[in-house]
């Protein structure tokens, strides 16, 4: 798995420090209103092109890891 700076940045120049796909100015926090409203990873891919598809996917399995690791404690 890609560790978390190689997928999100935070930069204080870059959306006043907020999260940030690595290398674009896409906040992460996109991608997560795109998919609770029910749009599809394709169609926040074709909205924001400077996201690739293996981007995505990381974010979404660092965000499952920490969900997970939360609900259950080592």
């Amino acid at each position: 798995m890609k560790s978390p700076d190689s997928v999100i940045s935070h930069d204080p120049d870059v959306l006043h420090g907020i999260a940030v796909f690595a290398g674009t100015r896409v906040p992460v926090q996109t991608l997560l209103d795109y998919l609770e409203a029910g749009d599809p990873l394709n169609e926040f891919l074709a909205d924001f092109p400077s996201v690739s598809h293996e981007q995505a996917i990381a974010a979404l399995k660092l965000a499952k890891q920490l969900l997970v690791s939360h609900a259950h404690p080592a």
